[in-house]
């Protein structure tokens, strides 16, 4: 999708409509800022708002997504483009999660050593040190939490037994017996337990996950 085009659509129909930016802006609930952005290139608007704003703009989300009127004729043929692009761009964003989550635990270990390291080798008094390790602790847990929640919402996890992919929710994330990013879980789909990996494509992810 190319959001200068699209950006230049959205100010074109606003426009088309006599609206400001500010007042496009009051009818979303958002500011005016986030639709200069849009107007720009520098974002696209969050699907949470799309309808709304289509139906303000008297536009379809396809042509909003195309950056101009979709004739019906190629109506499908774009919808298609459309939709693998956006499929395309969430692999993308989901694998910077992945590396995030990566980041993020590495940082979160190296602090807490750092603390113990420090505790144990400098001489300080000793509500010094366990204060220390208690908050290398606490940075640490805070990390790997965050972490597990990266983790979670990036791709999918795939069930062995029936090919099912889902995104479970945090809880069984964050409890589930784990090698790397492979977890024993229970799947929503077959209800059998196995050891599901986690995934990025949506091939086989359905409507239930």
């Amino acid at each position: 999708m190319n959001q200068i085009q699209i950006g230049k659509f959205i100010s074109a129909k606003r426009k088309e409509q006599g609206l400001t930016q500010m007042q496009l802006a009051e009818k979303l609930g958002i500011t005016d800022r986030a639709v200069s952005k849009w107007e720009t290139g520098k974002s696209l608007p969050d699907a949470s708002i799309m309808l709304e704003l289509c139906s303000i703009l008297k536009i379809t989300v396809n042509d909003l997504l195309c950056g101009e009127v979709v004739s019906m004729k190629n109506y499908n043929e774009q919808t298609e483009k459309n939709l693998i692009e956006m499929i395309r761009q969430k692999e993308e964003a989901d694998k910077r999660l992945l590396w995030l989550e990566i980041f993020i635990g590495v940082i979160s270990t190296v602090f807490l050593f750092t603390m113990i390291l420090i505790a144990a080798l400098i001489e300080m008094q000793d509500w010094t040190r366990i204060l220390l390790i208690v908050f290398g602790f606490a940075v640490f847990l805070t990390g790997i939490l965050t972490a597990v929640r990266l983790e979670q919402i990036a791709g999918y996890y795939e069930c062995q037994k029936c090919g099912h992919r889902y995104v479970p929710t945090y809880a069984s994330v964050n409890l589930a017996m784990h090698m790397g990013r492979t977890r024993y879980m229970k799947c929503p789909k077959c209800s059998k337990w196995s050891w599901q990996k986690k995934v990025i494509g949506r091939e086989q992810a359905n409507s239930d996950e």
